[in-house]
This record gives structure tokens, C-alpha cells and sequence, in this order.
């Protein structure tokens, strides 16, 4: 019978073997040592083996699971500079705090999380002791990405350092007095602590490892020296379920970004129970990172442990914990020393003889006090073997206990996460185990007092060394004065004002052009960052390759396909554009590193980011919400608009709702202009909102999104009336009149308003003749390029009048004395132009492309839609004939006569 394990000749064939004999002779060994020592052995030998030739370069698979103990030894841990009494202290009194805070805040009914910092406390006390580089230095300081359940205990520290007092602590959760602190870490909600939003989660290790690598894209176009900057992302093990918190992770080892480190708080916990319950979540995390290239730290038991691996002569403590499942793991926290005599070591001789050299006292620290992850000096030689790695970012995967030190009642409980305070013995008994100077009588009225060692105390003294030492205060957000951008030349704008004659452009192309003029200039023109998810040929961006380059850290290391045709693949070190391929989550998280480069660099960059815009707030609004948090700055593209603009491609391309969900944002700017030069203004009007002088009052920490279309058309020349360029910006303005379109209505002709945006404009223009020509009806045409825009001034007018102060509305300022109904029409669902209709004044209807998109022609699609010409010249009838100003039969005769 043929043994199923045994090389076929056909593999030796794909590798031929120069020494058969010797391969022999390696193999029999194996044989050897498994029979003579057991499988187990031959095993760990393998391991060995495999670690060693890893070690010396020798290219082979990497070998994706180590054993279950840390990676760095006990013998090669370097010692912890500095007073570790004090650091004890000062995460002692930082514990306390955040357990107080939150207790406290719970008569309110607020929420709050005490459990996560009380298992994480160590992996932030030893990084703001010893390694996160503050702001005050020389740079732009290391860029911390705090896990956000923990927000409580980096408050607590900000309290220890003087940053915050008692009365913000007790306004945690409680915002609306303004003096209160954010929940989670929110930068447009406490803008001088927190540079990143890391909730919801996910988005923080997505966000982390684009941010460490626009830190290597303003280096290696010249921007700024990022030397000096390491990326923190501080995660929970639950959290690395969401698919962005391990989306990039092979693009972070692809290109080297060692300035690039992961703690993974592994407390096995997720917010309802265990993580991995039947399974290993620490190991499955280290095979996922070294399979994707990462450099892998295991932090997982503490100093109690030594003891044991010192009696583990066999292994058998070492496959045992290779065994047990994380579930389990959890119930032993909650056991007394007997049941894990007899379900840890009971099943193994080699075990149950270890067990009798073991006191009770002995087993109930390891498996209930000492991991990895609570101990400074285990920390610091993860972190300190981060720092150092260079190659490959780092992943430290510490061990924790959720819940540590806050009493038997929350360590490893499931229901942990979800409970919000401690009893006043339960505080007492905290503070026994911590031995902090807390009096019982300091428990008033059985409300838990915050503690402090006082201002000039040694550990507050020492705090604020280390910080010095380090370059000041973090986590901190700073905005460093920062000049406002000059205004690129008038002539890049103005140069659409003409329009297009016989020529048909699309808005795309506008766009793309504008952008091409824009990064020639001579003073901002390097500060463009052109972001694009492999989609730059479909919006005919494949000009700006050779001129800008593709970034990469590699520069171009090949010879490209089509390096004879001028418009070349052209990628270089330097270059400008970031062609993400395919992932519309990277290329957002390319924008947000690159739109709040003026406060984590104090480097003001313009980025753009054109994609399709179906796949941009469908996709990944959830970012888009981080940009505004974050108070980013930039320019969103919604290339190749609308429900029926893009033809054959159907319900998944058509986009009939992005300025829905766009105007759900506070931060977004949404336009859907319909003309060139429209663009050009409103590119122009960004560009001084958010990089040149405000105005008074003026939020600068806004974003644009621009829905423009692949649908080549007569592009107009800017109509020379007064007020457009002021009607561009703020949402609306008259194209024409029906006179000044060269029509001549009969007197007394009725007459209509007809409001379009972007592309649907085209369509009320043929309407507008129809109507003249075949009805006698004059219509006049306004371009709508913001429906939120005017929305939005609207709700602001109205919150006026509830002040006392008078303000009328811009739309309804716009259709003062305009004559006749308005009907409105868009290329997306009517709820589009809806917004704006209780501020107009006139008689109102509107027509859009509600449902689901579908393949046809783009003639056909808008016929299914009913917002074609002939479809608003129905329309228009309709609401004619409801005022009797023109006859009811119209309506009829005019479907009959288009075939509606």
C-alpha cells in the first residue's frame, strides 16, 4: 500500500534534489527523534528550526504560530529606566480616577467603560513614561490611536498632569454645558487633546496604517522630515473582527512601514463574552500578521510564570497552553485553585507532578494576576523591540486580564464591559489593593472621592519629567499657525468661464483639467494630493502619470508596458498621486491622513479623492463621518453622478442618493454642479474656505463633495449677470430667462421655474424650448448647485427668527417675484430638490430618479425615471393646469405626444 505522506517522484521532479543521500539522512533523524522522544519533541525541534533559519535570512515560509509564551524571554528583557515605584504610583492613582469618573457619572445614566483601561493600563502608562514622543520637540511628535473604551484612563492621566480638573471629570458624557468630555476620542469635541477618532472601531488600525504611510509620502516628496514619527494603534482583540482593522495589513508590510506599531490588547473579551471562545484568538492574530509580513511581539505571561516554565523539563506546559481555549482561560480567572488543579494540570502526569511543587497562592497568581500585558518591565521590551525592528511594521499582542484590579466582581466577567460602577466596598477594597492614600471618610455621603498626590507631589513631578523628556504632553492635538495658502492664479478658473463651443466635455474632464492647471502652480501646486482607487483611466486622469508619478517607496523598478506612449505607467518615490487600487476604504483613509496633515504636520496638503460615486458614501459614509470628526480638509469627487448618466452599467453603478447621505454630514459641502465654469467657482471657493483667509466666524474644518459626470456635453459660457458667482456658491442662481434663451413667449404666456442640477439641467433646458415651441408656456432655467447648501442656510435663517433676529432665506431671496410654479429635477431620488421646498414660496413639485437604477441607454433610463425633457414638459403642464392656467386636456395631449 502507498503511503499517502511520502514524496512522489512528480515533486521531486519540481524540485530536484542535489544530495539525496543527505536529505536521507535529515529525514531519518526526524524519524529517529520522533520515535525515540514522541511526536511533541520532533515538533518543537521543527519549530526550532525553522525560527533559526528565519533568523538568518534564510528564505523560507514563515512559520505563521510560535508557541503560547512571550516572545521575548525573561533573561533578554532590558531593564525599565527611570523610578518604578513612582510609574506603580502613577498608574495606581490613574486607575482609581478612571474607575471614579465613571462611577460617578453613572447617576446620570451616561454609560461609560471601566473594565478595558483596567486591563490596559500598562500598555499606555509605559508608552507616555518612555516612548510616545509629544509635539514640543523638533517634528510633529508620534501620532497615538487610542483604543477609544479606554478614554477614561488617558482622561485620568490629563487630570494627574494638571490638564483637566474635577469638574470635567465629573462632565464626562455630559457635553451640552460645554465643559464636558467627549465619551470616546473625538477631535471636534476636545480639539487640544485628541488628533484621532478611533471609534467606530475598525476605522483606528485602517486609519493607523495610512497615517504611518502618508507620514513616508511627505518625506519622500520633501514636504517634512517624518523621521521622528511612530504610529500607536492601541486595539482590542474583539475589534480585529471588523474587516477594515485588517484590511492593509499586507500593504503596511509591502512597503516596510516599521514606523508602524499594533498593541492588541488580547483580554479574550468582546463586548458580550468571549473572543475566541473555542479557539485561540492570540494565535490566530500572529498567524494573520506574519502571514501578511508583520514583525510579531507576544507579551503574554508575567514574571509569577517564570517559575513554571522553569519546572516545564517535558513541554507539557507548553502544549497544555497551546490547548486550552480561550473560554477557558477566562474561567479560570473566576476559579478557585483546586478546579484548576484539576482541569489545567490534571490531564497530563508531567502536569499533575508540576502541581504538587505549586501553593494554592502559587497557581491563583499565575491564573489570576500575572499576564504579560500588567507588567511595566514585560511592556517595555515589547515596545522597546518595536521601536528597533526595522523592515516590517510590529504587532504586540499583550495578554490582559479585562477588568484587572477592579475586584473579583468584574475581572473576566462576561457582562464586564457593560458595568459602569463600582460599590463604595468595592472601592475600598481597590484602594486597599493598590495601597493609595484614600481615607474612608473621604467617601461623602457614599459618593467615591477622585484622588490626587497633589501638584508638586513626586509623582506628579516625575509625570511631567518624563513628558518633558519626551517632548511634552499626549496625546495632544496642536494646529500650529500655519499661513493661508495663496490663491492659485485667476487664470486656471476664469479659462472655463467661456465655455466650450462645439466642443462636448464632460464635467469629469472639467474637473481633471482644473485639477491639471491647479498642481502646476508655483506656489501650492505640490500640496495637491490626487488620490484615486484604480479608476484614474475611467475618469481620464491617465495624463496626470507621467507628469506627477505614482507614489512608491520603491520608485519604478521595472520597465512599464507602455513606456513608449506618452502617457505612461509612471510610478517614482516621489510621486504625487495615490493610485490605491481597488479598495474605496483605503483610498478614504489616503484622504483623512492627507486632509488633517495641517494639524498632525502643521503641512496644509489639498487633497482630492475621485471616485465612482456610487461606491463612495454607500461604501464607506462611516469614514466619511471619521473626516468630519477629525476635522479634515479637502475635496471628495463623486465622478461618473447620477442614476442615469452612466450608461449599461446598471442598479449596482447607479447612484440616485450620495447627496442624501452627504447632506446627513455637518462637514460635508455637497454640490451637484451642472456647467464647467460652475466647477472651477466652486474648486475656487474651497480653496479659500479651507486654505486661505476666513471669514469672521467662518468654520474652516469643512470638506466639499462634488458629484460630477462622465456624459460629454456643450459646456456654456458663464452667463455675465450680476450675483452668479455668489448663486454658485450658496446653492442657486438663474441660468436664463426664457427671453434671454432666444425665446419670444406670447403675451400673457403662462409661465413656470424650472430648477435643475448637474446633469438634469440639460434636460429642463430642452424642456424649456419644448414648452415655448409646442405649448406656449415660457419657463425660466435656475442651476441648483446645492440643494443641502440652501437647505442648510435655511435651517440657519430660521434658528435666527427664533433668536429675534430677522433673515430671509437665500432660496427664497433667489425666487423673489419669479413668476409661476417651481418644479425641480435632479438625477437622484426626489428627496434630492424635496429639501429645500418648505422655503419656496411659490407652488412646488418636483421630479426625480427614485427606485433602483437599471442597464439601458441613458435616453431610456431617463424615460423609465420620467425626468427626461419630454417628462418635465408633462410635469409642467400638471402643475399649470392645477393653478387653470393652462387647459387640463394639455396634460393628456402632451403624454399622448411623447408616447409617456
Amino acid at each position: 500500500m502507498t503511503d499517502p505522506n511520502a514524496i512522489q517522484p512528480s515533486e521531486l521532479d519540481q524540485l530536484p534534489d542535489r544530495d539525496p543521500e543527505e536529505t536521507a539522512e535529515w529525514q531519518a533523524s526526524l524519524d529517529a527523534v520522533t520515535k525515540a522522544a514522541g511526536p511533541h519533541r520532533a515538533a518543537y525541534l521543527m519549530r526550532r528550526t525553522l525560527e533559526r533559519a528565519e533568523g538568518a535570512g534564510i528564505a523560507l515560509p514563515k512559520l505563521l504560530e510560535t508557541d503560547y509564551v512571550n516572545s521575548i524571554p525573561t533573561s533578554a528583557e532590558p531593564a525599565v529606566p527611570g523610578d518604578e515605584a513612582l510609574e506603580q504610583r502613577i498608574t495606581a492613582w490613574n486607575r482609581w480616577n478612571a474607575a471614579a469618573m465613571v462611577t460617578r457619572g453613572s447617576k446620570y445614566g451616561v454609560g461609560g467603560h471601566i473594565a478595558t483601561f483596567a486591563s490596559a493600563a500598562w500598555l499606555y502608562e509605559t508608552g507616555f513614561n518612555h516612548f510616545f514622543k509629544g509635539k514640543e520637540a523638533d517634528g510633529s511628535g508620534d501620532q497615538l490611536y487610542i483604543q477609544g473604551h479606554a478614554s477614561p484612563g488617558i482622561y485620568a492621566r490629563a487630570f494627574l498632569d494638571g490638564r483637566l480638573n474635577e469638574e470635567q471629570l465629573d462632565n464626562f458624557r455630559r457635553e451640552a454645558g460645554g465643559n464636558g468630555l467627549p465619551s470616546y476620542p473625538h477631535p471636534r469635541r476636545l480639539p487640544w487633546l485628541w488628533e484621532f477618532p478611533t471609534v467606530s472601531m475598525g476605522l483606528g488600525p485602517l486609519s493607523a496604517i495610512y497615517q504611518a504611510r502618508f507620514n513616508r509620502y511627505l518625506a519622500n516628496r520633501g514636504i517634512k522630515d517624518t523621521a521622528g514619527s511612530h504610529v500607536w494603534a492601541f486595539l482590542g482583540d474583539g475589534e480585529m473582527d471588523e474587516p477594515e482593522s485588517t484590511a492593509a495589513l499586507a500593504l503596511a508590510a509591502r512597503e516596510e512601514l516599521d514606523n508602524l506599531t499594533f498593541v492588541i490588547n488580547c483580554n479574550l473579551q468582546r463586548l458580550d463574552g468571549p473572543v475566541r471562545a473555542n479557539f485561540k484568538i492570540v494565535q490566530e492574530l500572529e498567524a494573520q500578521f506574519r502571514g501578511a509580513g508583520w514583525n510579531v511581539v507576544k507579551t503574554l505571561w508575567g514574571t509569577a510564570w517564570d517559575e513554571l516554565f522553569r519546572l516545564d523539563t517535558t513541554g507539557a506546559l507548553v502544549r497544555r497552553l497551546r490547548q486550552v481555549p480561550d473560554a477557558q482561560i477566562q474561567t479560570y480567572q473566576t476559579r478557585d485553585a483546586a478546579y484548576i488543579r484539576q482541569d489545567f494540570f490534571g490531564g497530563d502526569p508531567a502536569l499533575v507532578e508540576m502541581a504538587k511543587l505549586l501553593s494554592d497562592d502559587k497557581i491563583l497568581e499565575c491564573f489570576h494576576l500575572s499576564r504579560g500585558g500588567h507588567e511595566a518591565r514585560k511592556v517595555f521590551a515589547a515596545y522597546k523591540a518595536a521601536v528597533e525592528h526595522k523592515g516590517a511594521p510590529t504587532v504586540i499582542l499583550a495578554q490582559t486580564v479585562k477588568g484587572h484590579t477592579l475586584g473579583e466582581g468584574f475581572a473576566s466577567k462576561n457582562a464586564n464591559h457593560q458595568m459602569k460602577k463600582l460599590s463604595v466596598d468595592e472601592f475600598k477594597s481597590m484602594r486597599d489593593l493598590l495601597e493609595l492614600p484614600i481615607k474612608d471618610s473621604d467617601f461623602v455621603d457614599g459618593v467615591v472621592p477622585y484622588g490626587h498626590p497633589g501638584a508638586d507631589s513626586p509623582e506628579v513631578r516625575y509625570l511631567q519629567e518624563r513628558r518633558a523628556a519626551l517632548g511634552g504632553p499626549a496625546p495632544a492635538r496642536r494646529v500650529h499657525p500655519v499661513a493661508p495658502l495663496p490663491a492659485p492664479a485667476e487664470k486656471a478658473f476664469a479659462s472655463f468661464d467661456k465655455g466650450s463651443g462645439s466642443q462636448n466635455v464632460a464635467t469629469t474632464m472639467a474637473f481633471v483639467r482644473l485639477v491639471k492647471d491647479l498642481v502646476r502652480d508655483k506656489e501650492t501646486g505640490k500640496r495637491w494630493v490626487p488620490i484615486v482607487p484604480d479608476e484614474a483611466r475611467t475618469f481620464g486622469m491617465e495624463s496626470l502619470f507621467p507628469s506627477l508619478g505614482i507614489y512608491s517607496p520603491k520608485g519604478q523598478t521595472y520597465e512599464p508596458v507602455d513606456r513608449d506612449q506618452l502617457m505612461y505607467y509612471k510610478e517614482a518615490q516621489n510621486g504625487q498621486i495615490l493610485n490605491e487600487g481597488i479598495t474605496e476604504a483605503g483610498s478614504m483613509a489616503d484622504f483623512i491622513a492627507a486632509s488633517t496633515s495641517y494639524a498632525t504636520h502643521g503641512e496644509a496638503m489639498i487633497p482630492f479623492y475621485i471616485f465612482y460615486s456610487m461606491f463612495g458614501w454607500q461604501r464607506t459614509a462611516d469614514q466619511m463621518w471619521q473626516l468630519g470628526d477629525q476635522l479634515g480638509r479637502g475635496f471628495l469627487v463623486g465622478a461618473t453622478a447620477g442614476r442615469t448618466t452612466l450608461t449599461g452599467e446598471g442598479l449596482q453603478h447607479a447612484d440616485g442618493h450620495s447627496p442624501v447621505i452627504a447632506a446627513t454630514n455637518p462637514a460635508a459641502l455637497s454640490y451637484d454642479p451642472a456647467f464647467a465654469y460652475e466647477v472651477a467657482a466652486i474648486v475656487k471657493e474651497g480653496l479659500r474656505r479651507m486654505y486661505g483667509e476666513a471669514a469672521p466666524g467662518e468654520d474652516q474644518n469643512v470638506f466639499y463633495y462634488l458629484t460630477v459626470y462622465n456624459e460629454p456635453m456643450p459646456q456654456p459660457a458663464k452667463p455675465s449677470v450680476d450675483g452668479v458667482d455668489e448663486g454658485i456658491v450658496k446653492g442657486l442662481y438663474r441660468f436664463n430667462t426664457a427671453e434671454s434663451a432666444g425665446i419670444t413667449p406670447p403675451a400673457n404666456a403662462p409661465r413656470i421655474q424650472l430648477l435643475g442640477s448637474g446633469t438634469a439641467i440639460h434636460w429642463a433646458l430642452k424642456a424649456q424650448a419644448l414648452l415655448a415651441d409646442e405649448w406656449g408656456v415660457a419657463a425660466d432655467v435656475w442651476s441648483a448647485t446645492s440643494w443641502s447648501e440652501l437647505r442648510r442656510d435655511a435651517l440657519e435663517a430660521d434658528e435666527a427668527l427664533l433668536r429675534g433676529e430677522e433673515r430671509v432665506p437665500f432660496v427664497r431671496q433667489a425666487l423673489q417675484g419669479a413668476d409661476g410654479p417651481v418644479l425641480a429635477v435632479s438625477d437622484y431620488m426626489r428627496q434630492v430638490p424635496d429639501q429645500i421646498a418648505q422655503w419656496v414660496e411659490q407652488d412646488w413639485s418636483s421630479l426625480g430618479a427614485d427606485g433602483f437604477g437599471l442597464s439601458d441607454t441613458r435616453e431610456a433610463a431617463r424615460r423609465h425615471f420620467g425626468v427626461d425633457a419630454e417628462s418635465i414638459v408633462v410635469a409642467a403642464l400638471a402643475q399649470l393646469a392645477k393653478r387653470g392656467e393652462v387647459q387640463a386636456t394639455a396634460v393628456k395631449e402632451a403624454r399622448e405626444k411623447y408616447g409617456l
